[in-house]
């Protein structure tokens, strides 16, 4: 209510590449010769800290650790030498590589681009006069926007007071490779993603997990909220009752995505609770959507115990994480994903399942359709030629 004006830019996403501090918040503000810049991101860029280092050794002073500083000061730097501010986002956009979805702001511009490959979700919508872009349909629905359709890979859109414009000079150069974890994971339900629709891909991973990996069970119960519909799938096909064994504390953030292992054990037990009336005596087969360092199931099937349940069955909607993603998905390296060390069986003793199963890799492509998409971070078939070494501690140094 206190800002008054015709444009506006936000960012309510965890930083990846770079610390979560006060600093790091975005969106990035520069204020330099052709008025002021702002600037959201979302992805991981893997050529940042050479970009970064030619910057500094060029004078640039930087205020954060975070990638998306060197999006804002390529950007600034190409628009005192371009005719528009989209110009000089299409110059930025041939010297960086990786993953970006960016919505940018200048005094009289609100512009919109997408990597090449497409990575991570971008798409516009419209309330009356006003245009919105969004990582996500599901943040038009919450304002009561229409949804008009996805950027392209590699588009950048204008939107002034004349209305919108697009720009595909750099569409369709490379093969697009849209992040399969936005449909596994990142993503909320309600949103449709490049023409997917994420409930119904978590749904056909339920399905599909429940073929290739059928057990004798009482109840399927998901891991609360992005294994629920996964847990739905498996039941719907498996011809087993679905159930609800977990209450979620909608008041707790990502357990995924804590700093440390300690962190997200303790966050568990605050985030979800057990109904043991639910559990108790039951053969229960656990839907969740990945197991990257163990710990969150190992406490979850602990607690399930605890209340009652006979069994454990664990079913897994995604292949083994086996490699660190450079695109944004925050497993920055090997060391912490559990399955590039150890085997399904070893994964099952150390978690306390009475049986593990994931899904085939081969399936991955029945949850999305004929969509292309990126899966390195189970088949290390990276669609680009990635740094040696981890970004987020380049960045930091």
């Amino acid at each position: 209510e206190n800002l008054h004006a015709n444009i506006g830019v936000g960012h309510v996403r965890y930083s990846t590449a770079g610390a979560s501090t006060r600093e790091n918040a975005q969106p990035l503000v520069l204020n330099y010769i052709k008025g002021t810049l702002a600037l959201a991101h979302n992805g991981n860029l893997i050529n940042a800290p050479e970009l970064r280092e030619e910057l500094a050794y060029s004078g640039a002073i930087f205020q954060t650790t975070i990638d998306s500083e060197v999006i804002a000061y390529h950007i600034a730097r190409e628009r005192v030498r371009s005719k528009t501010a989209e110009e000089a986002v299409a110059r930025a956009m041939q010297k960086i590589k990786g993953a970006y979805s960016l919505v940018i702001m200048s005094p009289r511009k609100l512009m919109g681009a997408r990597d090449p490959q497409g990575f991570r979700p971008l798409c516009i919508g419209k309330r009356g006069n006003a245009y919105v872009l969004a990582s996500e349909t599901c943040a038009l629905d919450t304002i009561g926007a229409e949804f008009v359709r996805d950027v392209l890979p590699g588009e950048i859109v204008t939107i002034t007071q004349e209305g919108i414009k697009s720009d595909t000079r750099l569409c369709q150069k490379q093969q697009t490779a849209h992040c399969v974890f936005e449909y596994i994971y990142f993503a909320r339900p309600d949103s449709v993603i490049d023409g997917v629709s994420v409930y119904h891909s978590r749904l056909m991973a339920g399905r599909y997990l429940a073929m290739d990996s059928p057990v004798d069970a009482d109840i399927v119960v998901g891991v609360p909220e992005s294994g629920n519909a996964a847990a739905l799938g498996y039941s719907l096909q498996s011809g087993i009752p679905y159930g609800t064994a977990f209450v979620k504390n909608g008041y707790v953030g990502r357990t995924f995505i804590k700093p440390t292992q300690k962190e997200g054990e303790s966050s568990v037990k605050i985030k979800l609770s057990v109904l043991e009336s639910v559990v108790k005596g039951k053969r229960i087969v656990l839907v969740d959507d990945s197991i990257v360092r163990g710990t969150t199931i190992s406490n979850l099937i602990t607690m399930l115990r605890k209340a009652g349940a006979t069994e454990v069955h664990v079913r897994i909607s995604s292949p083994p994480f086996l490699y660190p993603c450079y695109f944004g998905t925050d497993v920055p390296s090997n060391k912490q994903l559990i399955a590039s060390s150890h085997s399904t069986e070893e994964i099952r003793q150390q978690i306390g399942a009475d049986s593990l199963g994931y899904m085939p890799i081969e399936e991955l492509p029945n949850m999305v359709g004929d969509l292309p998409i990126c899966r390195a971070c189970f088949d290390s078939h990276y669609p680009m030629e990635v740094p040696k070494q981890d970004i987020s501690a380049l960045l930091e140094s």
